[in-house]
C-alpha cells in the first residue's frame, strides 16, 4: 500500500456558514503543487469535512479522524527520525501538517522548508 494522504475538500460549509477551506491543509497542498510528482508516489484523497469520515476511520479509527492526516504505507519508515508517529492497531500515521511536509520532503527527495 502507498502512503495515503487525506485532506479536506475545499469549499465546505458549517451549517449556513462558508464556504471554507482547511487552513492546516494549505501548506501540505502547497508542497504538492510545488512538486506535482509527489501525487504519483502517494495516494491523495479529498474527503468531505463533516464527521464521521469513514475513509479515515476505516484505517486509523474513529478517534483519529482529523485531517490532514498521512497514513503510512506498509513497512514505510520515516527517514527523518524527528517526525512524531501515531498508531492505531498496526497502522502508523502522521497528523501534524508540519510533520507531514517533513516526511514527504525527506521520504521522496524533494526540497525541505527553510
Amino acid at each position: 500500500m502507498k502512503d495515503q494522504l487525506f485532506l479536506l475538500a475545499p469549499g465546505f460549509f458549517n451549517g449556513k456558514d462558508g464556504p471554507f477551506y482547511c487552513g492546516d491543509a494549505v501548506p501540505v497542498e502547497g508542497l504538492l503543487s510545488f512538486f506535482p510528482a509527489l501525487r504519483n508516489k502517494i495516494d491523495v484523497h479529498y474527503i468531505d469535512a463533516p464527521r464521521p469520515r469513514p475513509a479515515i476511520i476505516e484505517l486509523i479509527g474513529e478517534e483519529n479522524q482529523s485531517a490532514p492526516v498521512l497514513v503510512l504505507g506498509d513497512d514505510r519508515i520515516p527517514l527523518d527520525r524527528s517526525i512524531e508517529l501515531q498508531s492505531h492497531c498496526q497502522t502508523r500515521f502522521i497528523n501534524s501538517p508540519d510533520d507531514i511536509r517533513r516526511y514527504l520532503s525527506s521520504q521522496y527527495g524533494v526540497a525541505h522548508s527553510a
